[in-house]
């Protein structure tokens, strides 16, 4: 029975859900108090994790839900001086965004306490993809997460067993029970991982994971936010694959974010083809260095400045979103944010010498970080110009050649990965390369072969149209701010 409510028991509390009822703020409660103390058995979580994916929820049980999510554990308490902001993404292909983006944001003056996570897919998610980097430490408590911030800036760390502890359980047992795509469940989760850094819940968070609205916004409220930007992709490698059905989510996301105090605005953004050229986890931090030295590719620098600038126009009126973005360009320019990311990297445990050797102007990258043993090129199939590259064909190879894990705790190869020789657009000739996969595996196997060739389609340049890789943006809705 639940330690606060002897009058409804946890099977009823499903049973409830289970036949369409609206669960009450006490009783949500009593779930959540069962998910973080161990009361509750995990197959009555999934019970009640797939009674909200068929019945879903109220905004007022979401939102019932982040908050609980949000107190369950350890939070974080900043100065009030502070300008503290944070990014989330649904997740991509080739995401690699958070990397440049923290400490372009925080060469802006602001404080940028990244909760990440790991892959449970394709690829290795952010913390993964920092672990290619030689002594880089993902675990770090409250005190020194507050030190960094204060000496650096950014930090990118990982959930401890004290913050948001609902959250890694739901999160866990959501991928378990395919209800991922719960849009309350998505929206605890990402509001869970922005929020963190305001009353950091350490435990709570990695619980509301599994549940999509609450988990993102008791994640991301734990942090003790100003600002948050939320980036929800759609698309063919994107949770959601239309428009409409992410604005649904980025929506629910932002009105939760608002409800709990933290200024919460969201952009849509197309995931189709891979963002960058680079796919992995070793590979896209080399991506991600070149964008801190100015020489990204121009859809992950339009991204991290479009973010950025958004989260600098949320945070201080004075800016317009054309001088913000420019602000965040400039950072990455003029070397200050690569400054940032160096500092960041020794304050959580990289040597210094490597730290400097990554981030020097010319450097080879895999002096530090482990290359893989074999490097395969694909060849162009005819003359034309590159359509499209279709990303979540290259992610499904990338995963089976090691770059990602199927389930919690399963070691994943970070030297993994695909570099993309050409750009959507560009004008290519029969037998030239346009990929070259990185894999330990002796040779790829014919099905291998036969998934990157149907990636790529060359076709003619008339048929080629230009678009942005951000759709939409929806604004913080002020009068629903608690």
């Amino acid at each position: 029975m639940p330690s606060n409510d002897n009058t409804v028991s946890f099977p009823e509390l499903i049973k409830l859900k289970r036949d369409g009822k609206n669960l009450s703020p006490a009783e949500i409660r009593t779930f959540v108090q069962g998910v973080t103390s161990g009361a509750i058995q995990d197959s009555q979580i999934g019970a009640m994790l797939m009674a909200i994916w068929q019945k879903n929820m109220t905004d007022e049980e979401t939102l019932a839900l982040t908050r609980e999510v949000m107190v369950s554990g350890d939070t974080f308490k900043w100065p009030k001086e502070w300008r503290v902001v944070d990014k989330h993404s649904t997740g991509g292909v080739g995401d690699k965004v958070s990397l440049p983006l923290a400490p372009a944001l925080a060469a802006c003056g602001c404080k940028v306490p990244m909760i990440s996570g790991r892959g449970l897919a394709h690829t290795g998610g952010t913390l993964d993809k920092l672990e290619s980097i030689p002594g880089f430490n993902v675990i770090q408590s409250v005190q020194q997460v507050t030190q960094i911030l204060q000496d650096v800036g950014c930090c990118i760390v990982g959930q401890t067993g004290s913050l948001v502890p609902a959250d890694r359980v739901l999160y866990a047992i959501r991928d378990a029970t395919s209800t991922v795509d719960s849009v309350p469940l998505i929206t605890c989760k990402i509001t869970l991982d922005s929020f963190s850094s305001q009353v950091l819940t350490l435990r709570l968070l990695i619980i509301l994971s599994m549940f999509c609205t609450g988990s993102i916004i008791s994640k991301k409220g734990a942090e003790g936010l100003s600002a948050l930007v939320l980036d929800v992709k759609f698309g063919r490698a994107a949770l959601y694959k239309d428009l409409d059905s992410a604005r649904k989510l980025a929506q629910s996301l932002v009105n939760a974010g608002n409800q709990l105090g933290v200024r919460t605005g969201a952009v849509l953004s197309r995931m189709d083809v891979p963002i960058g050229h680079c796919v992995g986890n070793a590979v896209e931090v080399c991506e991600a260095l070149e964008c801190l030295k100015g020489r990204g590719p121009e859809d992950l620098t339009e991204l991290v400045t479009i973010l950025g600038g958004h989260l600098l126009c949320m945070c201080d009126p004075n800016f317009t979103q054309e001088n913000a973005k420019n602000e965040i360009a400039l950072k990455l320019r003029n070397g200050e944010a690569l400054k940032k990311f160096q500092a960041m990297l020794e304050a959580q445990g990289v040597s210094a010498d490597v730290a400097s050797s990554l981030c020097s102007d010319e450097t080879d990258y895999f002096l530090h970080m482990k290359r893989a043993e074999h490097q395969t090129e694909l060849p162009v199939p005819d003359d034309g110009a590159v359509l499209d590259i279709d990303a979540m064909a290259l992610a499904e190879v990338l995963h089976k050649l090691g770059a990602g894990r199927t389930k919690s705790g399963e070691k994943i190869d970070h030297s993994v990965g695909a570099e993309i020789l050409v750009k959507i657009g560009q004008q290519v000739k029969k037998g030239e390369s346009w990929i070259r996969i990185h894999h330990n595996s002796p040779a790829l196997s014919t099905h291998h072969y036969s998934v990157l060739e149907k990636a790529l389609v060359i076709g003619s340049l008339n048929k080629y149209k230009a678009v942005s890789c951000v759709a939409e943006f929806i604004r913080p809705n002020h009068s629903n701010m608690s």
